[in-house]
């Protein structure tokens, strides 16, 4: 779908669209002339381009700040037509059996596949409003008497094997930035911000890192490597602040997010318990 990114950039591109598809695009009583199915949008060689295939591309334009025209429509037709020209020109050419063409159509598939599966367990285990109202209540008894909401601003490093954390550690301790060796030696996607994780509070990350964290000064970092099921951990806190909790309402999206990334992570951690798992 990527694919689509360029193509709705510039008003020349769709100008020149539409005057393409003003030739090859039937309406859909032509359509069914024609003798395509009821739900085709279009076919190329045979291979039919559903309605329901427009409609998935359309939403994706649209999210890319398009908005839904006629012209739109076409436009989307057109690029399923020249995708399918293009694998089609693939197929023939024998390019879809190499080595390069099977891993990456193997990568998208599992892609899919995952997404699917996290999609159907959590439509399966949906997130209540009596889910939220718990989390929100058990949040507020936790701040204490004075009722304050606790947050911190904390960066980590995430690495495979205790021996890595360690050497990372020693690192610091000789004086290089945090941010660096994160940059140098994290597994974390947040390894190109310095290790930079943002503000958190005690219940949104792992309670072997929380425990950490509320006893760190500002500027600390953790004195050991804090060791979880995905690997060993480096923590360093960055600031911390204080202020009113919000509302169940102010609150119910974030924490509707969050019991939702923690139920796909028992999830998946149940999963990997049941698999045999092998890292060379």
């Amino acid at each position: 779908m990527n694919l689509f990114i360029f193509l709705f950039k510039s008003k020349l591109n769709t100008l020149l669209v539409v005057s393409f598809l003003s030739v090859v695009l039937m309406s859909a009583a032509q359509a069914q002339q024609s003798g395509l199915p009821i739900n085709a949008a279009a076919s190329v060689n045979g291979a039919i381009i559903t309605n329901d295939m427009v409609e998935q591309g359309i939403k994706i334009a649209i999210s890319q700040g398009q908005k839904d025209s006629p012209e739109l429509r076409q436009a989307v037709v057109q690029k399923f037509i020249e995708v399918l020209l293009l694998s089609q020109r693939a197929e023939s050419s024998g390019l879809a059996n190499s080595d390069k063409a099977n891993t990456q159509l193997m990568l998208i598939r599992q892609n899919y596949l995952a997404d699917l599966q996290l999609s159907t367990f959590m439509a399966q285990n949906p997130i209540s409003d009596a889910d939220i109202q718990a989390e929100y209540n058990k949040e507020i008894a936790s701040l204490g008497p004075q009722g304050m909401l606790v947050e911190y601003k904390m960066s980590d490093i995430a690495l495979a094997t205790e021996a890595d954390a360690q050497a990372a550690l020693n690192r610091i301790k000789k004086g290089e930035p945090f941010d660096k060796v994160a940059k140098n030696v994290s597994l974390a996607p947040n390894k190109v911000q310095g290790g930079a994780v943002g503000w958190v509070q005690t219940g949104q990350v792992p309670p072997q890192i929380s425990a950490v964290l509320v006893n760190l000064a500002k500027g600390q970092v953790s004195q050991a490597p804090i060791q979880l099921e995905q690997g060993w951990y480096l923590v360093r806190l960055e600031d911390k602040r204080s202020s009113k909790p919000p509302t169940l309402d102010q609150a119910k999206a974030a924490i509707r997010n969050g019991l939702a990334q923690r139920k796909q992570f028992e999830f998946l951690s149940q999963i990997a318990k049941e698999s045999k798992i092998v890292i060379q």
